[in-house]
């Protein structure tokens, strides 16, 4: 998921207009000609676009038959517009998709199975659980292209400053070490999101979770999430912690506090990497620290699995499905994607990428470690869009607008709306 980031693109809505072909117009190449299949692409336009435009020259120039309409749709546009583009059968052939949409599109009969086919040919060269999460109901409709999690990261230079000798593992030593860095090193120890997906990693903690898909039931306000919450809550107010940002650009006001120095620590995910480097404090990668999420008081810490898949638009006719399924089994493979991670800082998704020389990049070294203790998301078409009603909820409470318990109780209601079939 890409969180807040939206890929710019002042001329997205003609583009879209303009190269949306897949379903609508794919039995206008002949056969003697070369199959030309459309491709949305939600990375950032400007960090990330550029290495997927290679591939795709790349892909071209090794199958002469199939020529990629490439186009850039910004993130935070990309699931509304796919949505409406495949009701009315004119969704690209092939599109990135980020691991909450899977199962909703799939759900919808948008996505082709993959199970067997050209795209899933090295299917038991990825981990297991982000194929896992790309299923729904038994089958797969996705191949995982990159993945992410989140990390606490951290300052190195001004947690030694505050003679903090390792990243704190609850949160209670995060408040602690925030006290310090604040005395020792005169700036802030830490500074949290209002964020629904940030402060999801609050609930992994406490043993929970929005929703039990499993039981049908909503739990965002059980005791064991208001425990959680409370703790989340707790992290705006104190020594060296930064009040809450409730504003529209908080996650921008955060991000560049970190990578200039400002603040020691946040919770963030890879796919910063290439923007904590442009920052003044880490012009020198190694200053960068990376670590698990602090535990809960079960003990454990976690936060969820992220990434995007590519998946392929089942309204295609035959021809360009068999050139999308090959496409995206070039995109995903082992070489694309080494090069990927090495341009962009992202996570592989397969093993065999994660070479020596894509390790040395201490970004992706250190967010490859905390990848175990990621939390997979339920197989629910609906789980992505629960988030909602706590990003409305959220920053209410975090500004003081609001008590958490009538926050709490407001996002139940409206989770509740969006599950019909779960109980409270």
């Amino acid at each position: 998921m890409r969180r807040g980031i939206a890929a710019t693109a002042l001329v997205a809505s003609l583009a879209l207009a303009a190269t949306a072909c897949g379903g609508s117009d794919s039995g206008s190449d002949k056969s003697s000609g070369p199959v030309t299949i459309t491709w949305w692409d939600t990375s950032n336009a400007t960090n990330e676009a550029p290495t997927y435009k290679a591939l795709v020259k790349d892909f071209e120039a090794a199958n002469k038959g199939v020529k990629v309409n490439y186009v850039n749709v910004p993130f935070d546009q990309a699931q509304n517009k796919f949505d409406t583009a495949a009701g009315s059968k004119g969704a690209p052939d092939v599109l990135r998709s980020e691991v909450g949409w899977t199962p909703a599109f799939a759900k919808k009969g948008y996505f082709l199975p993959l199970d067997g086919t050209d795209a899933l040919k090295d299917q038991g060269k990825f981990q297991s659980s982000l194929i896992k999460q790309a299923q729904y109901e038994g089958k797969t409709y996705g191949v995982p292209l990159v993945t992410d999690t989140l990390a606490l990261v951290y300052n190195k230079a001004l947690f030694k400053k505050a003679g903090i000798t390792e990243a704190p593992k609850t949160w209670d030593e995060l408040k602690a070490d925030a006290a310090k860095v604040d005395s020792k090193a005169k700036v802030y120890g830490y500074w949290g999101s209002t964020q629904a997906y940030y402060a999801q990693t609050f609930l992994y903690g406490e043993g929970t979770d929005t929703v039990d898909a499993s039981a049908k039931k909503v739990t965002v306000n059980s005791p064991e999430a208001q425990k959680a919450y409370g703790t989340w809550l707790s992290l705006f107010k104190g020594q060296g912690l930064h009040k809450a940002d409730t504003t529209a650009d908080a996650y921008a006001h955060i991000q560049d506090a970190f990578v200039n120095g400002k603040v020691a620590s946040i919770i963030q995910g890879p796919w910063e990497i290439t923007n904590f480097y442009k920052g003044s404090a880490f012009k020198d990668k190694s200053n960068l620290g990376i670590a698990n999420i602090p535990a809960g008081s079960t003990g454990k810490g976690g936060a969820p699995t992220g990434g995007h898949n590519l998946s392929v638009y089942a309204g295609s006719d035959s021809a360009h499905q068999k050139a999308a399924l090959k496409f995206v089994n070039f995109m995903t493979s082992a070489k694309s994607q080494t090069q990927i991670a090495l341009k962009n800082s992202t996570l592989p998704t397969r093993d065999d990428a994660y070479t020596a020389e894509v390790k040395a990049d201490p970004g992706i070294a250190g967010f490859q470690t905390v990848l175990p203790a990621a939390q997979p998301r339920p197989a629910l078409p609906e789980y992505s869009s629960l988030w909602g009603p706590l990003d409305t909820e959220l920053p209410k409470i975090a500004g003081g607008k609001e008590s958490l318990d009538k926050g709490l109780s407001n996002a139940e209601l409206a989770i509740a709306k969006l599950v019909p079939d779960f109980s409270k």
